[in-house]
């Protein structure tokens, strides 16, 4: 049996969470929510020096998610444990953390969008920077700001991020668009979520 490429792995575990918010009674088991977020972190490994950034902003909060789904099971019964403690908006809180997360998925989304369009070029740059700048900019502090700008500067060619996760264009084409299309209503719940519990998506 053919082993499964690394974002293949990511492309079928969110088409599992999609399959989830898009049925009848969408309830997100907190577990399988945070393992589909983790599988990021080996590619996030391989791009060390220029995605540092999101290692530090995103890997953390997903180990926090993890650990907290030993004791809570859906991500609504999570949020709705922080609204009762009253710390939903507090640094370190699991919905900050869900939030935070979520927009990481959603610029990794963003990037997939903008590789895809963007045929023959074999540069990460430019789909990085404007993904950064649509999703995560506006949310950073100025020197946050800056070190995200200097490590999606150092960003290798797309051909080496193939080589090293044994992809190719064809078939890495198939696993962004898959990812693309599964991930889009998961954001989108975890927006609804938040905009139904009355606390905005904005902080």
């Amino acid at each position: 049996m053919e082993t499964k490429k690394p974002l293949e792995i990511v492309a079928d575990a969110f088409n599992d969470l999609a399959a989830i918010v898009n049925s009848r009674r969408p309830n997100v088991p907190v577990k399988q929510f945070s393992d589909a977020c983790s599988l990021f972190s080996s590619l996030f490994g391989i791009l060390e020096t220029s995605f540092k950034f999101a290692k530090l902003d995103y890997v953390g909060k997903v180990n926090d998610l993890a650990a907290a789904s030993r004791s809570i099971s859906t991500l609504e019964v999570m949020v709705d444990k922080d609204i009762e403690a009253g710390c939903v908006k507090r640094p370190g809180s699991h919905s900050r953390n869900l939030l935070r997360i979520k927009r990481g998925l959603e610029m990794i989304k963003v990037m997939c969008q903008e590789l895809l369009v963007s045929e023959g070029d074999d540069s990460l740059k430019d789909a990085a920077v404007k993904a950064y700048n649509e999703v995560l900019f506006p949310h950073h502090q100025y020197n946050i700001q800056k070190a995200c700008a200097t490590g999606l500067d150092s960003l290798p060619p797309k051909s080496f991020i193939l080589f090293m996760i044994g992809e190719t264009e064809e078939t890495v084409k198939i696993h962004m668009q898959s990812y693309v299309t599964a991930s889009t209503p998961v954001i989108a719940y975890i927006d609804k979520l938040f905009l139904s519990k009355n606390f905005g998506i904005d902080w």
